[in-house]
């Protein structure tokens, strides 16, 4: 009897290894197992309405989906090829876009870093667009007309900034790639066609009773007022998002330059010797200096522009535009990450300059060692 103790115990201990080894397997394989050990009969069952790759595909995320042109509130989904990063302000976020059948579209875009204003406003005329008169002091813009409108409620506008961005006001989408195109003519330094269909602003806004504001996420423009007034209060308004887009764009390009050095913080924390020269050091700097420049000298991004000292309407409808869209914040938060990218290159380049002055230092001392070596050999024969 004791001999056959013996035998049970060791079968049942090598049951039980053949159960550990074998549940092992399937959960690495990701199959629910069910195990028994009566009569050392191992049990393996799988649910009917889990199949093998069931944790797979609950693991698998969805393909990222968003607005096809930047934060355009009234754009259709479509795939993007990257994530964004920005935030919205919450008051933006938490604004209800009035819905009407009849609102219209204003969609701003910034396509490169200036326009020759002279030029386009001649090749426009020459396409049968005509231009409308702004003040002696908004020099900067040029505002055409055309007679195709994409809604007969008003009329269609398109006003053009120097600074390299354009603003559509009810413009059917034919009439808008055509101008686009005749602007590839006339932009300096002009953007990439995929950034610039990704950053944009798209409005809506409809005309009625009452007076012009800015109200849930949309412009409510009056039909009390005159064709003049009311070129000037769509220039505020667009005013607003020319600034933004173009501000969209600064910050993606500052993003790409967050980007370009963001492992050098963890090469000197780990010790290890960046491989930047003082070449690529420089030309680093020189980016961002030119980026800073962009944004806190050449724009009115701090400061509101002269046209609206004396017209304290369009004054109020051009900060209240700035406010929905966050432009103060998004400007100082860019600032906040220029100093920090700024302090990150001046280390750069202390380090390669005591890198470079410890070299010299060395080959002095190895020049002195070899004249001492000479003047002994001498003495010595």
């Amino acid at each position: 009897s004791l001999t056959h103790m013996i035998l049970c115990i060791n079968n049942f201990t090598l049951t039980g290894c053949s159960l550990c080894f074998i549940s092992v397997y399937f959960v690495r394989r990701r199959v629910p197992v069910s195990l028994s050990c009566n009569s050392h009969i191992l049990c393996l069952s799988r649910s009917a309405n889990q199949p093998n790759n069931a944790v797979r595909k609950r693991r698998r995320r969805c393909p990222q989906r968003g607005f096809p042109r930047g934060r355009g509130r009234n754009s259709h989904p479509e795939p993007i090829s990257r994530p964004r990063t920005r935030s919205r302000c919450s008051s933006r976020t938490s604004c209800t876009p009035v819905i009407n059948p009849r609102c219209l579209c204003c969609i701003a875009f910034a396509t490169a870093d200036q326009y020759h204003l002279p030029t386009l406003c001649h090749d426009l005329i020459s396409h049968g667009f005509y231009e409308v008169d702004l003040p002696r002091d908004a020099s900067n813009a040029l505002v055409i007309c055309t007679d195709v409108a994409a809604k007969p409620d008003d009329n269609a506008l398109m006003f053009f900034f120097r600074e390299g961005s354009v603003v559509f006001w009810n413009v059917e989408e034919k009439t808008m790639k055509k101008v686009m195109r005749i602007l590839e003519h006339h932009e300096i330094q002009p953007y990439e066609v995929a950034l610039v269909h990704w950053e944009n602003e798209e409005i809506n806004y409809s005309v009625g009773e009452g007076n012009t504001k800015l109200e849930r996420g949309n412009f409510l423009l009056s039909n009390s007022i005159e064709q003049h007034e009311s070129v000037l209060e769509k220039f505020a308004f667009s005013n607003a998002l020319s600034l933004s887009v173009k501000l969209a764009i600064w910050e993606v390009s500052l993003d790409n330059f967050v980007e370009s050095i963001q492992s050098i913080p963890e090469t000197l924390k780990s010790g290890k010797r960046v491989k930047l020269s003082s070449a690529e050091v420089m030309k680093k700097i020189g980016e961002l200096f030119a980026l800073r420049h962009c944004i806190n000298l050449r724009s009115d991004l701090l400061i509101t522009p002269d046209f609206y000292w004396d017209r304290e309407n369009l004054e109020k409808l051009y900060e209240k535009t700035c406010q929905f869209l966050s432009i103060n914040r998004r400007v100082n938060v860019v600032n906040e990450k220029l100093e920090h990218c700024t302090q990150l290159t001046d280390l750069m380049r202390s380090h390669l300059s005591e890198k470079h002055s410890l070299r010299l230092e060395w080959m002095i001392v190895i020049l002195i060692t070899i004249e001492v070596m000479f003047e002994l050999v001498r003495m010595i024969f």
